[in-house]
């Protein structure tokens, strides 16, 4: 052992999550510690360079006008973030429709004349009254119409926002996300990356007296009277003990559990946790053209597809992201199933299948940069929409954040800032007003 220190706040892993908690912290005077493996900030919304281009690892949608900017603001970071106009389209029969005046309605009238079952169901939703908890998104549409282009639009949608297909998503946590919280309508995107967006938050958790780890690593949680009283963590090697009075893991449940030993944790925590907590996959392409091959600035969901979901042209609205006289696209394939085992090679192709399907000329007009698949250990997401484990653990000074304990049927970034939000005005709730520890 090369060294001990005490810190007020201990946060392990630099994603979403536990950049805006290690930020919050910060700001309210606690002595914060982020401790992040990766070389980057960010996690699954950050970004690397590859050719020329800035290639996001993960999310490329930012929401604004929520808690992510929320903790921004009130932190002093700067949120730099460019709107498409219109933000969201839907490409239909080979032509892009813009739901943003009319919504659901002109959505599915413009799909089918027989659509006012399925917008009965939707206006119940909005209404209350909601479908039983293990319906599937699927068989809740299967209910009111059998239209193959609906159905398509449906499974996109799961698959856009929470990685999974619409017979793994529960129709309740569904309806909830986009008919009773409307959300994923205010979203732009980052002329730096994600990553150049996180690191203000990082740059924040500095300023307010905090320090940041890169390339280290959180060990093992140890653990004293249903409490985590300190933390091994290897840094340039060496070993250094952490003790803290409160923990906050971006690392995900499952990573939180085995830091600390399934022994600390009650048998309704972990039986919870390994009926509930499934991760899910999916695929994402990276390409650049000389000319944009969407002419849609924002997000565009597609229809009838294998496994293709959406693509943006981040360069619309962005045209940093790129070398001079190049746009940057990004497009996302969810496999089947997204939860569980799947042919990675067979299910990469059919996503490259309905590219070249819904891309005129795709192999002469495009070059592929980058094909990531986003599974197990480092997933699309960690776990189901409406599925999440609850931000508290056994432990009483012990919180995850991220998207494995989202609020209900939350999704995006916004989901992380919000669990983020939540675990610290908890935690600060329980170490109380006094001052701020100090480094030995």
């Amino acid at each position: 052992m090369s060294g001990r220190m005490r810190v007020d706040a201990l946060v392990i892993g630099a994603g979403a999550g536990g950049l805006c908690a290690a930020a919050r912290l910060a700001h309210h005077g606690r002595r914060t510690l982020l401790v992040e493996s990766r070389d980057r900030v960010g996690g699954r919304a950050s970004t690397v360079e590859e050719e020329g281009f800035l290639v996001n690892t993960g999310a490329i949608a930012i929401e604004h006008g929520g808690v992510l900017e929320d903790t921004f603001r009130l932190v002093g970071a700067p949120f730099d973030i460019r709107v498409p106009t219109p933000a969201t389209m839907f490409r239909l029969k080979g032509r892009d429709v813009d739901i943003s005046r009319g919504g659901w309605g002109v959505l599915v009238n413009g799909i089918t004349r027989k659509g006012a079952s399925l917008l009965g169901g939707m206006g119940r939703a909005r209404g209350g009254e909601m479908p039983d908890s293990e319906l599937s998104v699927k068989a809740w549409l299967d209910g009111h119409t059998r239209n193959r282009t609906l159905h398509a639009i449906f499974r996109n949608l799961c698959a856009a926002i929470f990685a999974v297909n619409s017979d793994e998503m529960p129709a309740r946590a569904f309806l909830t996300y986009f008919i009773q919280k409307g959300a994923f309508r205010n979203f732009g995107f980052s002329p730096s990356g994600t990553l150049g967006l996180m690191r203000g938050l990082s740059d924040a958790v500095v300023g307010d007296g905090g320090e940041v780890w890169l390339e280290s690593r959180v060990r093992a949680l140890h653990v004293e009277g249903a409490r985590v009283r300190s933390a091994t963590v290897t840094r340039g090697g060496e070993d250094v003990e952490v003790d803290a009075d409160v923990v906050i893991s971006n690392a995900g449940p499952a990573a939180t559990v085995a830091l600390c030993g399934r022994d600390h944790f009650d048998a309704a925590y972990l039986a919870r946790m390994d009926r509930d907590l499934r991760a899910s996959a999916n695929i994402v392409v990276n390409v650049a053209s000389r000319e944009p091959l969407l002419r849609a600035p924002g997000i565009v969901t597609f229809g009838i597809t294998r496994r293709l979901c959406n693509m943006a042209n981040l360069t619309a609205t962005c045209p940093e992201l790129a070398p001079p006289g190049w746009n940057l696209h990004v497009a996302y394939g969810v496999p089947v199933p997204a939860v569980g085992d799947f042919d990675e090679e067979a299910e990469v192709a059919l996503t490259l299948e309905d590219l070249r399907d819904q891309i005129t000329d795709f192999d002469a007009r495009a070059r592929i940069l980058s094909v990531r698949v986003m599974r197990g250990d480092w997933p699309a997401q960690r776990s189901v929409a409406g599925l999440d484990l609850p931000r508290e653990t056994t432990l009483a000074n012990l919180w995850n954040v991220g998207d494995g304990v989202r609020e209900y049927a939350d999704g995006g970034v916004q989901a992380c800032a919000e669990s983020a939000r939540l675990a610290v005005e908890e935690a600060l709730a329980l170490a109380g007003p006094r001052p701020s520890a100090v480094l030995t």
